[in-house]
């Protein structure tokens, strides 16, 4: 089923509601007291919303399917919480949330119990409150709809902008939260109106993690080598360079495989798939902290890891271009032609062999470049695959347009795509490429 962006839209601030509403019935048993754990003034928490949206975008046609569904629900649920959690981190130096304590947990931002709930909440969300949500709208006037929906998120985005002033004025002041033991009116005082003051206050007596405990420790000297660790500048390096790596390990297993060459880049301009290149940092991000576990251990999890990734590839890319571009329908053991499990096999090798072998010899070569000519080169590589990825966007789109036979009136840009990326281009270059409705 398929759902409108009105639809959507009002699936984000139900479910941002219900979750706002959930989050405080736990804290009230919990606390025994009324405690805000959104990041809003409004009764709302994102989060949920957000997650709902997903579930709703990727999930829907699982439907008939509830092992897959809670399963997708679940994984979905710990990328959307672990991104959430790592980037509050990475802003304010402090986790918001430490599960480290619990067992069957990662990096303290998940566990377990908590994603097989975000797995029934998939569940219940697809399966039943979705449509039941859609039909209640089909009783309000569209018009009613979008001006009341208009002045909802409106709202939201004031609150927003108002809670992210005022929390963000506090990543001046937690170094020394420490000392300021008399009241955290002081920090209200002193760098926040009585409106930010509120905002602080609360959020601190939300998430008490924020005021206790030692701050993470920053980097306040330039590194000696460059890209050291994980970070930005070794994300993109690792990006580019595992896009080539398997545009050129696919192509070479097509032609042994089907008998022929068969182009398999992501993008028009050069040799590159998306799709292996956003694997690859994907892989290293969650499992190179396990990479002493056994080969096993890896095996399963990237098998796991690459199966759910490459489904939500393949929707995406249906639903962005109106085009599938990979079909492994007449393939055994495939879910709705997205993913097959020999491939996810071939993920799971992959991880294994990615994680002992290849990144840490690929690593170590990244950190020997200079730091000031890898630098620049960083950000050569991220303008050159942004502005080809734009243009891969533009001519995919175009020829769609093309084969709908809706090509509009044309202008500077329809003629430089259609004289630059005609179909029989685009056909060689996407040749397993099926243009759906």
């Amino acid at each position: 089923m398929e759902y409108s962006i009105y639809e959507l839209a009002w699936f984000f601030l139900f479910y941002s509601l219900a979750g706002w509403c959930a989050g405080v019935a736990v804290a009230a048993l919990r606390k025994h007291a009324f405690v805000n754990t959104g990041f809003l003034n409004l009764p709302l928490c994102p989060i949920y919303g957000v997650a709902a949206v997903l579930f709703t975008v990727f999930l829907s046609e699982l439907r008939e399917n509830l092992l897959f569904l809670f399963l997708g629900g679940a994984v979905l649920a710990a990328g959307l919480v672990y991104f959430t959690g790592f980037l509050l981190e990475r802003i304010f130096h402090r986790k918001w949330w430490d599960y480290s304590r619990r067992r069957f947990q990662f990096e303290g931002y998940i566990t377990l119990p908590l994603l097989a709930v975000w797995g029934l909440l998939a569940v219940l969300c697809v399966g039943v409150l979705d449509p039941f949500l859609a039909g209640l709208l089909d009783l309000v006037p569209l018009g009613t709809q979008q001006t009341v929906l208009v002045i909802a998120l409106l709202l939201m985005a004031a609150d927003l902008i108002l809670s992210l002033v005022s929390v963000l004025q506090l990543r001046f002041r937690l170094r020394r939260l420490q000392t300021l033991r008399k009241g955290f009116r002081n920090i209200s005082n002193q760098f926040g109106s009585a409106i930010t003051g509120r905002v602080q206050r609360r959020v601190m007596r939300a998430y008490p993690n924020l005021k206790s405990g030692e701050l993470l420790e920053e980097r306040e000297k330039a590194p000696a080598v460059f890209a050291p660790g994980w970070g930005f500048h070794k994300m993109v390096w690792l990006f580019v360079i595992a896009s080539f790596l398997g545009d050129v390990i696919e192509t070479i297993f097509c032609r042994f495989s089907m008998g022929y060459w068969m182009s398999r880049s992501g993008v028009v301009w050069g040799p590159f798939s998306i799709v292996w290149g956003l694997g690859a940092v994907l892989l290293t991000a969650v499992l190179y902290k396990f990479k002493d576990r056994s080969d096993r251990y890896l095996f399963l999890a990237g098998t796991v890891l690459g199966g759910v990734y490459e489904y939500v590839c393949s929707v995406f890319l249906e639903l962005a271009f109106g085009t599938i571009f990979w079909d492994y329908s007449h393939l055994p053991f495939n879910l709705g032609g997205r993913v097959n499990l020999l491939y996810c096999f071939f993920w799971g090798i992959a991880a294994l062999v990615w994680i002992k072998g290849i990144y840490p010899r690929l690593s170590g070569l990244i950190e020997r470049i200079p730091v000031r000519i890898g630098k620049i080169g960083t950000w050569v590589l991220v303008v050159f695959m942004a502005v080809n990825l734009l243009v891969t966007a533009m001519a995919m789109g175009r020829y769609t347009q093309r084969l709908s036979g809706e090509t509009g009136e044309p202008n500077v840009v329809t003629e430089f795509l259609d004289d630059h990326f005609p179909n029989e281009r685009m056909e060689r270059l996407y040749p397993s490429a099926k243009q759906v409705d």
